[in-house]
């Protein structure tokens, strides 16, 4: 809300696109034109064992292939035009047992410890192993981590390791704010904050107050340096830069008067900002005793400006080598475990910043047209398998060593955590119904309903999709899996469960519900299924 009302204020465009994923929403558009139709009969059995799962899962045990599958009823619905035949897709059941295994070839613990282990947008409850007694802060911060002042705070809390409760609250562009809420908060501003029993507004003034209320450094390391010191100085006069910077960000993005001015008034004010690194000859971040506030007040607009200014202008920033001392900021920053978690991805943050900000306006040249295609997955590449490696250069790049096979198992994790949610959840996009209410953001759409029709076609299509994520074969491209809904599925039941995984994909939020390399596979297996389909 802060960043619309800036916005607002500094734009001089004429013309605004809020974009979001227009495939996916036009797709989705065409199928609430048809006809309700009713779904497919689902038909299960028990699985051959030539089947493609023995061959893809090295350590299924033909004991574990002749477990007896999930009930082979078969639900019989008027009029149906197909049957989905589910005899050869795993069982969910399966599929964890392959996961645990998996997790312990990947040190992955059984049990996450939300609220003493990593850094985690999952949970409610930070106490560091302190007692909740010790809890001072309750911290109210947006559900779909969209917002870069929560960012700041929730960044701030973390680093000091300050025990904390959480409480989620929507942002306008993407559904109501409880009674509650803005009984305490008219404005409905966030993030929030209430320390000691006292309610905080304005993330500046929050972070001030943290800062100044756990500055025992034995308990809670210290984020600015000492008052009337010459760093303290540095710090703001790096304040005051870091608001210029957006300012800039700000009239570039979301405006088209002079496009070629604004450009050159960013990319100086970032010249500016990657020399003060270069001074800092002691530490890789902004200030030369280390990690600082600093820091934190820029990573959530950095990591944004990397991304808006790609997609809608056609910049590289991140990995460009044109600032070098910022790429290497990027790198130590990317490897925190805080921000490790924390930071979302280029997909999610240029459909999210539209909503926010009231648009942001494309220049139409060849490098943003082409950045755009590839950020969206609809270049050929980006999404497809086999996917193209990650690392510093990429286009979005990963300042960290690439794993496929952890992060694909870190993305079926998250759909065997919540399969019958995730099920239902991609569904809407079968839907023939028109949301009772709509939102700003594209990819929020709180008050669609699913078309439970084809919520058991939708289902064997996400244990196909789980089961390739879980393969340790190492293939670029999984086999066997071609064939997900069975030789007998019409044509329009394919096209409803490719729009579900469409929809799915599409709305797969970093960092709301995994790290951007697993969020990468999953998008890209999805859309290996709904190719086939």
């Amino acid at each position: 809300e802060k960043m619309n009302r800036t916005a607002a204020s500094s734009s001089s465009s004429s013309t605004i696109t809020t974009t979001g994923a227009s495939s996916s929403l036009s797709s989705t558009t065409r199928s609430n034109k048809t006809k309700k139709r009713r779904g497919p009969v689902v038909r299960s059995g028990v699985s051959s064992t030539n089947s493609f799962f023995t061959n893809a899962i090295d350590f299924l045990t033909s004991r574990m292939m002749s477990t007896k599958r999930e009930d082979s009823a078969r639900r019989k619905i008027t009029n149906a035009i197909a049957e989905v035949d589910a005899s050869n897709a795993p069982a969910w059941e399966e599929l964890k047992l392959i996961a645990t295994n998996l997790k312990k070839k990947h040190d992955i613990p059984e049990i996450i410890d939300l609220e003493a282990g990593p850094t985690s947008p999952k949970c409610l409850k930070r106490n560091f192993g302190k007692t909740d007694e010790e809890i001072r802060v309750h911290f109210f911060r947006d559900h779909a981590g969209w917002c870069p002042y929560c960012e700041t705070v929730w960044l701030l809390l973390e680093e000091k390791r300050i025990p904390y409760t959480v409480e989620k609250i929507n942002m306008r562009c993407y559904g109501d704010k409880p009674q509650k809420f803005l009984k305490n908060v008219p404005s409905g501003m966030l993030p929030v904050v209430v320390i000691d029993g006292v309610l905080i507004t304005e993330s500046s003034v929050i972070q001030e107050v943290i800062e100044t209320k756990f500055s025992d450094a034995a308990s809670y390391p210290s984020m600015m340096p000492p008052k009337e010191s010459a760093e303290a100085n540095t710090a703001q006069t790096l304040f005051r830069l870091e608001r210029k910077l957006f300012s800039d960000w700000m009239q570039w993005l979301t405006g088209n008067f002079n496009e070629e001015a604004a450009r050159e008034k960013f990319c100086q004010t970032l010249d500016d900002v990657d020399l003060r690194l270069r001074k800092t000859s002691d530490s890789p971040y902004f200030l030369n005793s280390g990690f600082s506030l600093v820091d934190i007040k820029f990573a959530p607009f950095l990591e944004r400006m990397a991304a808006s200014l790609l997609y809608y202008k056609g910049l590289k920033i991140e990995g460009s080598k044109r600032w070098p001392h910022l790429d290497a900021w990027f790198a130590h920053m990317s490897n925190r475990p805080t921000f490790r978690m924390i930071r979302s991805d280029y997909f999610t943050h240029v459909h999210d910043l539209p909503p926010q900000l009231g648009g942001c306006v494309e220049n139409n040249t060849q490098e943003q047209i082409i950045a755009m295609n590839a950020i969206n997955g609809r270049d050929g590449k980006s999404w497809q398998l086999p996917l193209p490696p990650l690392n510093q250069s990429s286009l979005e790049p990963l300042w960290e060593k690439e794993n496929p096979e952890k992060d694909r198992l870190e993305a079926a994790l998250q759909l065997l955590s919540n399969y019958e949610n995730v099920r239902r959840f991609a569904c809407r996009g079968a839907s023939t119904s028109t949301s009772r209410k709509r939102v700003s953001a594209p990819l929020s759409d709180p008050y669609a309903t699913p078309n439970e029709d084809y919520i058991e076609a939708v289902d064997v299509a996400l244990r196909f999709v789980t089961a390739m994520l879980l393969r340790t074969d190492n293939s670029d491209i999984p086999q066997g899996f071609e064939n997900a809904l069975g030789p007998n599925a019409s044509q329009e039941t394919k096209e409803n469960v490719a729009l579900s995984l469409e929809y799915l994909r599409d709305r797969v939020g970093v960092p709301r519900d995994m790290r951007m390399p697993p969020a990468r596979q999953l998008r890209s297996h999805l859309n290996f299924t709904i190719v086939n389909l």
